[in-house]
């Protein structure tokens, strides 16, 4: 840890002392944390955007936090919560199969890699967690379809009381309108490969930003809109038991940001998280297990416009989440003291 970073931590333990009221609005404390994420955020080489908030005590910390920046392929969180809606309501059912429409396959880890060929069918539950655990682009645009398409998303993140959030497109859509590739009888997958080999120099995971894409309004969030989703996710309150189980635990199973969120938090820590790249854009958004009960840290960090390799940019997120949960463990100790001392 660097002195400024120390500092910046150790002021925030000037907290545990005091009542979880004074806890609550002790700028200097938060102001320092908040300082070191912005010092941290400028190695990003880009815009940065944070959200972070303590179930508990309801602390937060943020940057830019009301801010839109595109989701990337963080939207799926989303797709999946609208989809497990539907099997709420017996609409649809986790064992359901779906046939995979050739349309719809976009190359990522999952279905268009272990399938190359047509006549396949997939069961909602497997859909779902290839989505978030592999960030399957396929099984997105699949999803997406089931749920009524990206209109039918929106309006059931309106439902939940999030305003900050559109979804506008699925995968297909969203690469399509980064790398100015327009709709046509030609599979994306072919255009794609067309442009690699005509441009060298691009390819689907180039670093490169797209000014237009990243100030393309459509397929955005607020960090504090994405935080809000997961917030109400979480407390239980969006969809059964069993879905919410569905889609936290295929979080937790995600390997897609072993880099970000999960990289330098203490061994063991659960940690549940979506995460979405594409271009400049690089985000980690999820859910943080506080140790011994202590609540959770429900955190969105965004980046956007950034030319840095994506391992830079993970380093950026994976800094920021220590630092994040280093300031709420605290904050959820000066809690539980505050709830002993009531009793």
């Amino acid at each position: 840890m660097d002195k400024k970073r120390y500092i910046a931590v150790a002021c925030a333990a000037i907290v545990v002392s005091m009542p979880l009221s004074a806890a609550a609005t002790n700028t200097p404390a938060r102001r320092a944390v908040e300082a070191d994420i912005a010092r941290l955020a400028k190695d990003a080489g880009g815009e940065v955007g944070v959200f972070a908030r303590h179930t508990e005590s309801g602390s937060t910390l943020s940057l830019a936090s009301d801010v839109r920046f595109p989701m990337a392929s963080t939207f799926k969180v989303a797709v999946a919560g609208a989809i497990l809606a539907k099997v709420d309501a017996g609409s649809l059912t986790l064992a359901q199969l779906v046939p995979i429409n050739p349309e719809r396959v976009l190359m990522s880890e999952g279905i268009a890699e272990i399938f190359p060929f047509e006549g396949i069918s997939v069961s909602v539950h497997n859909l779902i967690e290839t989505m978030l655990t592999r960030s399957d682009n396929t099984a997105t645009n699949v999803l997406t379809a089931l749920a009524g398409g990206p209109a039918a998303v929106t309006d059931w993140v309106r439902t939940q009381g999030v305003q900050d959030m559109r979804v506008d497109g699925d995968t297909n859509d969203i690469v399509r309108r980064f790398f100015d590739i327009p709709p046509g009888p030609v599979p994306l997958n072919e255009q794609l490969k067309s442009l690699v080999a005509t441009h060298p120099e691009i390819d689907e995971n180039t670093t490169r930003p797209n000014p237009h894409y990243d100030d393309d309004p459509r397929d955005t969030t607020t960090p504090e809109a994405m935080v809000a989703l997961l917030s109400r996710i979480a407390a239980g309150h969006v969809l059964s038991p069993r879905s919410t189980d569905v889609l936290l635990g295929a979080m937790q199973r995600n390997i897609t940001g072993l880099k970000r969120l999960r990289a330098l938090l203490p061994p063991g820590t659960v940690v549940k998280d979506k995460t979405g790249t594409i271009g400049g854009t690089l985000n980690d958004v999820g859910i943080i297990d506080l140790p011994d009960g202590r609540g959770h840290i429900i955190v969105a960090v965004y980046i956007k416009k950034s030319p840095k390799p994506f391992g830079a940019r993970e380093q950026v997120i994976a800094q920021i989440g220590r630092s994040i949960y280093d300031y709420m463990l605290i904050e959820s100790a000066a809690s539980q003291e505050t709830k002993h001392e009531g009793h």
